[in-house]
C-alpha cells in the first residue's frame, strides 16, 4: 500500500498518534509571556563586534594549528599581513582533526569582519552541526578567538573594546579546586594554600562525587566539608560549590540547604545538566542561586534556560560553547532577565579570555572563575597582568593583548591532520 501525505495524516489522526491535522494551526503555550520572547531574541540578536572598526576588508589567508611543548596555538594571517593568534584549552590533541579538516576550511578567503555571520556559517559548512557540542564549538572558540585577536590588532583595540566597549579594568575572581581525592579536612587545608598563592577572596569547592548518581565522592564527605569549609575559611571568604551533575533533585535540594547554612554564594550544576526539570525543580526549592550552563552548546536551550528561570546564573563555557561572541549574546539574554552571568573555564591561557569577556559584559556575577596562570602567562602582557585585592587586571594591549606573538610562538611546529 502507498501512502502519500494527505492518507498519512488521516491514518495518524485516526489512530489518535498526531495530535494536529493538516492545516491547523497550533496556540502558543498558555500563560507564555511573547513580549519577554521578543525581548530575548531581540538580545540575542543583537549586533556585538564593531565592525564599523574598519573600513576595508580583512581576508582571511591562512590559519595554521601549532604545537610548541605541551601548548597549543593558532595563527590566523590575513591577506595585508596582519596577524592574530590564540591559545589552545588543552583539547587539541584530541580535536585537531575536525579542526584542521572541518573548521578552518571555512574560514580561507573570507571576510574577518563577519565573524559574526561565519559563526553560524561554519556551524551549517559540511554539516558540521552534526558535531554539535564540545567536539565542534572548541575548535571553532580557537579560530574566533585568534580573529579577534588579528581584528584587534587592525583596529588598535582590544578584543573588550571590539565586543561592546569596556566596562571594567578588573576582574573579582573565585579560585577554583578541582579535586574530590580529599578528605574534608584536606579540602580546607588546600583551600587556604590557594587562597594563600592566588590573593582569591572567594573559593568553588566540588562536592558530590561528579555524575555519581547521587553517590558522595568519599562516604560523608561533602555534609563534613560544607560545614566546616566555613568554620575554617571564616565569613569574609566567599564560598561556591560544585556537584557536577551528581544529584537528582531529591537529594540535591538538601545539599544546597547545608549550604544556604553558611551563606554560599552559588551552588553550580546539582542535577544532571541536561535534566531542565530536575535543576528548576532545585532552583525554585532554594533560595541560593543555582548556575547551570557549563556543559551546554545550543543557543536556543540557552535561551530556555533563561526564558523558564531553570537556573538563576549563567555559565556557558567559552571553549566548549564556541566563543566570547555567541557567549556575549547568552550574557546579554540573562540580562533580560536580570540574571548574571560567570564564564566557566577549561582551564590554562582560557582565563585570559574570562577577563575579556568580564570587560565588556556589564551583568555579570560577583566573581569569575579562576584556576591559574598569571604567574605564566601574565608576562606575555605589557603590561604584566597583576592580582590586586582579589581582581585580575584585565590585558591593555591591541586583540587578546599579547606584546609579542612572534616571541612566544618561537620554535612552535604545524601540527596537520
Amino acid at each position: 500500500m502507498r501512502l502519500n501525505r494527505r492518507s498519512f495524516l488521516a491514518g495518524g489522526a485516526a489512530a489518535g498518534a498526531l495530535p494536529l491535522l493538516a492545516g491547523q494551526s497550533k496556540r502558543p503555550p498558555a500563560g507564555r509571556d511573547s513580549s519577554l520572547d521578543a525581548r530575548l531574541a531581540h538580545a540575542g540578536a543583537r549586533p556585538v563586534l564593531d565592525r564599523s572598526a574598519f573600513s576595508t576588508p580583512v581576508i582571511i589567508e591562512s590559519i595554521e594549528l601549532l604545537r610548541k611543548g605541551r601548548e597549543h596555538f593558532l595563527r590566523v594571517r590575513s591577506q595585508d599581513g596582519a596577524e592574530g593568534i590564540s591559545v589552545d584549552n588543552g583539547r587539541a590533541d584530541v580535536l585537531h582533526p575536525i579542526l584542521n579538516r572541518l573548521v578552518i576550511p571555512y574560514f580561507i578567503g573570507k571576510d574577518a569582519r563577519d565573524l559574526v555571520e561565519h559563526l553560524f556559517a561554519v556551524y551549517r559548512d559540511r554539516d558540521n552541526y552534526k558535531f554539535q557540542g564540545l567536539a565542534l564549538w572548541c575548535p571553532v572558540a580557537l579560530v574566533e578567538f585568534a580573529i579577534l585577536d588579528l581584528l584587534g590588532r587592525v583596529a588598535g583595540k582590544s578584543i573588550g573594546e571590539l565586543l561592546g566597549g569596556i566596562v571594567r579594568r578588573t576582574v573579582p575572581f573565585y579560585v577554583a579546586s578541582g579535586r574530590r581525592d580529599t578528605t574534608p579536612e584536606q579540602e580546607v587545608d588546600y583551600l587556604k594554600r590557594l587562597i594563600e598563592t592566588t590573593g582569591a577572596k572567594a573559593v568553588k569547592y566540588r562536592i558530590g562525587g561528579r555524575m555519581s548518581r547521587n553517590a558522595d565522592a568519599s562516604p560523608g564527605r561533602t555534609e563534613k566539608l560544607i560545614p566546616l569549609s566555613r568554620k575554617a575559611l571564616g565569613d569574609k571568604i566567599a564560598i561556591h560549590a560544585d556537584s557536577n551533575s551528581s544529584y537528582d533533585a531529591a537529594h540535591a535540594i538538601p545539599v544546597g540547604r547545608m549550604l544556604e547554612d553558611i551563606g554560599a554564594v552559588f551552588y553550580e550544576e546539582p542535577c544532571p545538566f541536561d535534566d531542565f526539570d530536575a535543576t528548576k525543580n532545585v532552583t525554585e526549592a532554594l533560595r541560593i542561586p543555582i548556575a547551570l550552563g557549563e556543559q551546554e552548546s545550543s543557543h536556543a536551550r540557552f535561551e530556555m534556560c533563561i526564558r523558564e528561570r531553570v537556573a538563576d546564573i549563567m555559565q556557558p563555557d567559552l571553549f566548549y560553547y564556541g566563543g566570547l561572541i555567541r557567549s556575549i549574546r547568552v550574557a546579554r539574554m540573562a540580562a533580560v532577565r536580570d540574571m548574571p552571568t560567570t564564564a566557566h573555564l577549561s582551564g590554562g591561557f582560557g582565563f585570559v579570555y574570562m577577563l575579556h569577556f568580564a570587560s565588556c559584559v556589564p551583568k555579570i556575577g560577583p566573581w569569575q572563575e579562576y584556576k591559574q596562570g598569571v604567574e605564566t602567562y601574565g608576562q606575555w602582557f605589557d603590561p604584566p597582568l597583576r592580582i590586586n585585592d582579589g581582581a585580575i587586571t584585565v590585558p591593555q594591549g591591541p586583540g587578546v593583548g599579547i606584546a609579542d606573538p612572534k616571541e612566544i610562538l618561537r620554535g612552535a611546529e604545524p601540527v596537520r591532520g
